[in-house]
C-alpha cells in the first residue's frame, strides 16, 4: 500500500474518531465576542480545535458613545455558530445536535443596564468610552483602588452624577458576556475575572469587596437611589463552578434551526482578559500574558498587592480568583490595519494580488529587516483611534509624524507602526516592573498579530525587555481559551493551574524570543520620543473633529 493511501486512511480514521466524539458530546464550545469579530471554537477532549466559525462586526459611534446594538449581538452570535455548525457538517458529516460543555466570553467592562422588565434602558456602552473620567477620579480616591474609566461601576456612577433619567429604573447591571449567558441560561452570574472589571473583587472570598460596596452605597447621590448596588450586580463564580444549563429558549437563540439540544452545562461567562490567561497558561503567580487585538493588555498574576495606588494599572482577577495587575490600552491594531489595507490597495492597483496573510507578513518582516534603524529612524506613529487613559487622552486621532531628517523607509515606517502600537501598554507595564518591582517569570503573547513568525514577538520582547513566548495556540485566542474553561467543568477536582499544566499544555509547542539589546535600546529611544511628542496628539484632537473626513 502506498504512503499516500496510508495517509488517506489515517485521515479517514481521524474523521471517524472525531465524528464519534461529536455524537457522544465529548466536545466543548467556546464563543468570544471580540471588538471586531465574534469567534466560535469547538474543541475535543484532547483540546484540539475540530471546528470554528466567526462573524465580523464593528462598533458604532452614536451620540458620542461607542456601542453595539443588541440585535447585532444575536445576529452575530447566530452567524458565528451557524458557520461552526456548517464546518462540523462539512468536515465530519455530523449535524451538531449535542455539545458536551460550552461557555461565552467577551470584551470586558462597559455598561449594560436593564429595567425590572428585563428591557435595556440605554444603548450598550462599551469599554471604549472614556466619558467617565469624573467617576474614575472620585471612585479611585474613595476606594483607594484604581477604578478605570472602562469599568462598569465607573459607567454607573457617571450616570448617577449626570442624573441620567434611566438611573432610578435600573434593576440589573452586567457585561456583554454576562448578558449573553443570562439570556441562554436564565442565570444572572458572571465569571470572577469578568466580574473584576465591573467592581473590585476580594481575592480571599472571590466576590465583591464588601467594604467598598458599603463606601459606594454611602455616597449621598447613591443612597438617594431606589436600588442597592449589591442587588444590581450579578453573582461572581470561579472557574469550574456550574453556571447553569442551556435552556430550550437559549438553544433556539443560539441555533434558530432547532438542531442543537438544550441542557448543555455552561461555564461561568468570562472576560477576554481571563480567556487570554487560560489560552497562554498564565494563571500562576509570576506568569503573565499580552493579549493583542483591537485593544491590548498586559497582565501579570501578582504575588502580593501593589504598594501604592497606580491609575495606570488595573487590578483584576484570574478565572480562579487570584489577583493580577493589568496594563490596558484601548488602542492597538485599528490604525495598523488601516495602513496595511492602504498598502494592499496599492498592491492591487499595481496588479499584484496578495492574500491577507502574505500582505501582513511581507510588511511586518520589513520592520525587522537588516537595513532598518533600531529606533525606527526618527519616525513617530500614534495609533489612537479612540481616547487613551494611559496617555491622558479623552479622545484619539491617528497621527503619523516625522522630522525632515528622519529616515523614511518602508522598514522604518512599519517598525514605527509596531513600536507605536506597543507603546501605550508599555506605560502601565513599566509602572509594575520598574516602580513596583513586580517579578515576571514568563510572559506569553497571543492574538492574530503573532501569526507572522518572530516579528511582533521580537518587538514586544524589546518593548518589555523580557523574553516573550508564543505558543502554537497563539492565534486561537480567547474563544479557544473559553472552550478550555468549559472543559474544566469536567476536571475541577484539581486547581485550574494544575489542570492547564498537566492536561491542556502538556507537551505544547512554543517559540521564545529573547530581547536583543540593540532592539531594547531602539525601543526606549522611540518610546521617549513617543512620550515627548504627546502634545502632537493632543493638538490633533483639538484640530480634527470626529465628523471630519
Amino acid at each position: 500500500m502506498s504512503a499516500h493511501a496510508i495517509s488517506a486512511d489515517d485521515a479517514s480514521d481521524r474523521v471517524a474518531v472525531i465524528a464519534e466524539k461529536i455524537r457522544a458530546g465529548k466536545t466543548s464550545l467556546g464563543i468570544e465576542f471580540g471588538s471586531t469579530r465574534i469567534k466560535a471554537v469547538l474543541i475535543d477532549d484532547e483540546y484540539a480545535t475540530i471546528a470554528a466559525g466567526d462573524h465580523a462586526w464593528e462598533n458604532h459611534l452614536e451620540n458620542g458613545l461607542w456601542t453595539y446594538p443588541l440585535e447585532e449581538v444575536w445576529a452575530g452570535l447566530q452567524d458565528a455558530y451557524a458557520s461552526l455548525a456548517h464546518d462540523v457538517l462539512t468536515a465530519y458529516g455530523e449535524r451538531l445536535t449535542r455539545i458536551g460543555t460550552m461557555g461565552f466570553s467577551a470584551m470586558m467592562h462597559g455598561y449594560l443596564a436593564f429595567g425590572a422588565d428585563d428591557g435595556l434602558l440605554v444603548p450598550f456602552r462599551t469599554w471604549r468610552n472614556t466619558n467617565t473620567h469624573e467617576a474614575h477620579e472620585r471612585l479611585s480616591e474613595l476606594f483607594q483602588y484604581n477604578i478605570p474609566e472602562r469599568w462598569s461601576i465607573a459607567h454607573l456612577y457617571q450616570c448617577v452624577l449626570d442624573r441620567e433619567q434611566h438611573v432610578p429604573r435600573i434593576a440589573f447591571l452586567t457585561t456583554l458576556a454576562g448578558y449573553v449567558h443570562w439570556k441562554l441560561t436564565g442565570r444572572k452570574v458572571i465569571g470572577v475575572g469578568d466580574a473584576s472589571g465591573m467592581f473590585p473583587i476580594d481575592p480571599r472570598t472571590h466576590t465583591w469587596r464588601r467594604d467598598l460596596l458599603s463606601r459606594f452605597s454611602a455616597l449621598p447621590e447613591v443612597s438617594a437611589q431606589p436600588w442597592s448596588i449589591e442587588d444590581l450586580l450579578p453573582t461572581p463564580l470561579v472557574a469550574g463552578q456550574s453556571a447553569g444549563n442551556l435552556t430550550a429558549q437559549g438553544a433556539r437563540l443560539l441555533d434558530p434551526t432547532g438542531t442543537l439540544l438544550p441542557g448543555v452545562p455552561l461555564a461561568p461567562p468570562e472576560g477576554d482578559a481571563g480567556t487570554g490567561m487560560v489560552a497562554t497558561n498564565s494563571v500562576r503567580v509570576r506568569t503573565g500574558n499580552v493579549s493583542a487585538g483591537t485593544s491590548i493588555f498586559a497582565t501579570v498574576v501578582l504575588e502580593h498587592a501593589l504598594g501604592a495606588l497606580h491609575p495606570e494599572v488595573d487590578l483584576v482577577s484570574t478565572p480562579a480568583g487570584d489577583l493580577a495587575g493589568m496594563s490596558h490600552a484601548n488602542n492597538f491594531t485599528s490604525d495598523l490595519n488601516a495602513w496595511v489595507k492602504l498598502f494592499g490597495q496599492f498592491a492591487a492597483a499595481a496588479g499584484v494580488t496578495l492574500d491577507t496573510g502574505s500582505l501582513y507578513g511581507t510588511l511586518f518582516r520589513t520592520a525587522i529587516g537588516p537595513d532598518v534603524d533600531a529606533d525606527a529612524g526618527g519616525l513617530l506613529n500614534y495609533c489612537f483611534y479612540s481616547g487613551e487613559f494611559l496617555a491622558g487622552l479623552e479622545q484619539g486621532r491617528p497621527v503619523f509624524a516625522r522630522g525632515p531628517e528622519s529616515s523614511m523607509t518602508l522598514g522604518n515606517f512599519m517598525r514605527a507602526q509596531l513600536f507605536g502600537a506597543f507603546s501605550p501598554v508599555k506605560i502601565g507595564m513599566d509602572v509594575m516592573t520598574k516602580d513596583e518591582h513586580v517579578a515576571v517569570d514568563s510572559l506569553v503573547g497571543h492574538g492574530g498579530i503573532f501569526t507572522t513568525p518572530h516579528v511582533a514577538q521580537k518587538i514586544l520582547a524589546a518593548a518589555f525587555d523580557t523574553p516573550i513566548k508564543v505558543m502554537a495556540t497563539a492565534a486561537e485566542g480567547g474563544a479557544w481559551g473559553m472552550a478550555v474553561l468549559a472543559d474544566y467543568l469536567w476536571h475541577d477536582d484539581v486547581s485550574l493551574a494544575q489542570y492547564l499544566d498537566d492536561r491542556v499544555f502538556a507537551g505544547a509547542e512554543s517559540t521564545v524570543e529573547v530581547p536583543d539589546p540593540a532592539d531594547v535600546a531602539g525601543f526606549e529611544a522611540f518610546f521617549a520620543r513617543f512620550m515627548n511628542g504627546l502634545p502632537i496628539e493632543r493638538a490633533a484632537v483639538d484640530a480634527i473633529g470626529l465628523e471630519d473626513r
